[in-house]
Protein backbone atom coordinates (compact mmCIF):
# COMPACT_ATOMS: atom_id res chain seq x y z
CA UNK A 1 0.00 0.00 0.00
CA UNK A 2 1.46 3.69 -0.67
CA UNK A 3 1.87 6.26 1.86
CA UNK A 4 -1.02 9.13 0.78
CA UNK A 5 0.62 12.52 0.67
CA UNK A 6 -0.85 16.05 0.06
CA UNK A 7 0.65 15.58 -3.54
CA UNK A 8 -2.17 12.32 -3.72
CA UNK A 9 -5.15 13.80 -2.83
CA UNK A 10 -7.97 14.84 -4.77
CA UNK A 11 -8.12 18.37 -3.10
CA UNK A 12 -5.69 20.21 -0.95
CA UNK A 13 -8.98 20.82 1.81
CA UNK A 14 -8.52 20.01 5.14
CA UNK A 15 -11.38 18.36 5.68
CA UNK A 16 -10.99 16.27 2.93
CA UNK A 17 -7.35 15.41 3.53
CA UNK A 18 -8.49 14.32 6.78
CA UNK A 19 -11.19 12.15 5.55
CA UNK A 20 -9.08 10.66 3.58
CA UNK A 21 -6.12 9.55 6.07
CA UNK A 22 -8.62 8.60 8.84
CA UNK A 23 -12.20 9.39 7.80
CA UNK A 24 -13.79 6.33 7.25
CA UNK A 25 -15.64 4.20 9.53
CA UNK A 26 -13.17 1.24 9.89
CA UNK A 27 -10.26 3.58 10.50
CA UNK A 28 -12.10 5.42 13.68
CA UNK A 29 -13.41 2.43 14.59
CA UNK A 30 -9.86 0.98 15.54
CA UNK A 31 -8.63 4.00 16.98
CA UNK A 32 -12.22 3.87 18.92
CA UNK A 33 -10.68 0.27 20.26
CA UNK A 34 -7.27 1.24 21.36
CA UNK A 35 -8.38 4.17 23.01
CA UNK A 36 -11.52 3.00 25.32
CA UNK A 37 -11.21 -0.54 24.99
CA UNK A 38 -7.36 -0.91 25.12
CA UNK A 39 -7.59 -3.06 22.05
CA UNK A 40 -3.98 -4.49 20.90
CA UNK A 41 -4.01 -7.07 18.84
CA UNK A 42 -5.30 -8.36 15.28
CA UNK A 43 -7.33 -10.70 16.81
CA UNK A 44 -8.47 -8.34 19.69
CA UNK A 45 -9.60 -5.75 16.90
CA UNK A 46 -11.83 -8.57 14.51
CA UNK A 47 -14.04 -9.51 17.78
CA UNK A 48 -15.15 -5.88 17.67
CA UNK A 49 -19.10 -5.95 17.85
CA UNK A 50 -19.47 -4.37 14.23
CA UNK A 51 -17.93 -7.08 12.45
CA UNK A 52 -15.15 -6.23 10.53
CA UNK A 53 -14.13 -8.19 7.65
CA UNK A 54 -10.49 -10.10 7.87
CA UNK A 55 -9.24 -8.48 4.74
CA UNK A 56 -10.94 -5.55 5.64
CA UNK A 57 -9.18 -5.30 9.01
CA UNK A 58 -5.33 -6.48 7.60
CA UNK A 59 -5.65 -3.79 4.83
CA UNK A 60 -6.78 -0.75 7.28
CA UNK A 61 -4.31 -1.22 9.96
CA UNK A 62 -1.83 -1.55 7.07
CA UNK A 63 -3.11 1.86 5.99
CA UNK A 64 -2.89 3.38 9.24
CA UNK A 65 0.15 1.56 9.99
CA UNK A 66 1.77 3.35 6.76
CA UNK A 67 0.36 7.02 7.23
CA UNK A 68 1.77 7.22 10.77
CA UNK A 69 -1.08 6.89 13.25
CA UNK A 70 -0.16 3.61 14.46
CA UNK A 71 2.62 1.71 15.28
CA UNK A 72 2.70 -1.86 15.60
CA UNK A 73 5.50 -4.26 17.37
CA UNK A 74 5.74 -7.96 17.78
CA UNK A 75 4.30 -8.84 21.19
CA UNK A 76 6.98 -9.43 24.04
CA UNK A 77 4.70 -12.43 25.44
CA UNK A 78 3.85 -14.06 22.06
CA UNK A 79 6.30 -12.98 19.13
CA UNK A 80 3.64 -14.90 16.54
CA UNK A 81 1.50 -11.74 17.71
CA UNK A 82 1.96 -8.14 16.73
CA UNK A 83 0.88 -5.05 19.64
CA UNK A 84 -0.76 -1.88 17.23
CA UNK A 85 -0.15 1.97 19.13
CA UNK A 86 -1.11 4.88 18.30
CA UNK A 87 1.48 7.04 17.21
CA UNK A 88 1.94 10.65 18.43
CA UNK A 89 0.25 11.22 15.59
CA UNK A 90 -2.15 9.22 16.33
CA UNK A 91 -2.26 10.70 19.39
CA UNK A 92 -3.27 13.38 18.21
CA UNK A 93 -6.79 12.32 16.96
CA UNK A 94 -8.12 11.70 20.53
CA UNK A 95 -9.37 15.16 20.62
CA UNK A 96 -11.18 14.04 17.52
CA UNK A 97 -12.76 10.92 18.12
CA UNK A 98 -13.87 12.25 21.84
CA UNK A 99 -15.83 14.94 20.09
CA UNK A 100 -17.42 12.68 17.50
CA UNK A 101 -18.87 10.49 20.69
CA UNK A 102 -19.83 13.73 22.19
CA UNK A 103 -21.80 15.22 19.03
CA UNK A 104 -23.14 11.30 18.62
CA UNK A 105 -24.16 11.02 22.09
CA UNK A 106 -26.22 14.26 21.80
CA UNK A 107 -27.62 13.81 18.39
CA UNK A 108 -28.11 9.96 17.99
CA UNK A 109 -31.96 9.89 19.21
Amino acid sequence: MKTTSKEDVRSHCAVNYGVEIFGDRWSLLIIRDIVFVGKKTYGEFLKSEEGIATNVLASRLAFLEEQGILSRAPSPDDRRKDFYTLTEKGLDLIPVVLNIVLWSAKHDS
